[in-house]
């Protein structure tokens, strides 16, 4: 991983690199923080090339779930554009298996907590509402955790006028 670091650093010099406990694009620090452990895997390799893919791209906040679906795709074509400089293989089973992880959370976050509809944002990036019961659920905006839902009581609108 050293050495790939180190590649990288001469090839984009405006990059910055620092461990720290997982992979991630911070771009308040613009930092590439890449995650220390005794024995590096190809898979970290390629984690890391993710994360420059978003510190190259320049990517910086999202305001919806296919934005952020859609920054992550962009990450990894980047990744794989910036592998092919360095003459490494990016598995693409792997980059299914990565956006399939925020496929999965994006699902979950979209299913209504009351009759289990599945449901598109609303406004923001944290609130959603049902289009069968009008149930509306607020969700965390961090990627990290687990996808829960609390709710919001909503008046129905009266479907008879007196």
């Amino acid at each position: 991983m050293q050495k790939l670091i180190s590649d990288l650093k001469k090839t984009y010099p405006e990059l910055e690199f620092k461990s720290g406990k997982q992979f991630c694009w911070s771009p308040e620090t613009n930092y590439i923080i890449y995650k220390k452990t005794p024995e590096y895997t190809d898979s970290d390799n390629w984690s890391l090339l993710h994360e420059t893919g978003h510190a190259l791209l320049k990517h910086k906040n999202y305001h919806g779930d296919f934005e952020l679906l859609k920054l992550e795709v962009e990450a990894w074509s980047k990744a794989k554009e910036v592998a092919n400089r360095f003459k490494i293989d990016i598995s693409n089973d792997h980059i299914e298996d990565c956006l399939d992880t925020y496929r999965e959370w994006l699902y979950k976050r979209s299913i209504c907590p009351s009759c289990n509809n599945k449901s598109l944002q609303q406004g923001d990036f944290v609130h959603y509402r049902c289009f069968n019961c009008h149930t509306v659920w607020k969700v965390s905006s961090n990627r990290f955790c687990r996808a829960y839902r609390s709710t919001k009581k909503v008046v129905q609108p009266s479907l008879i006028s007196a």
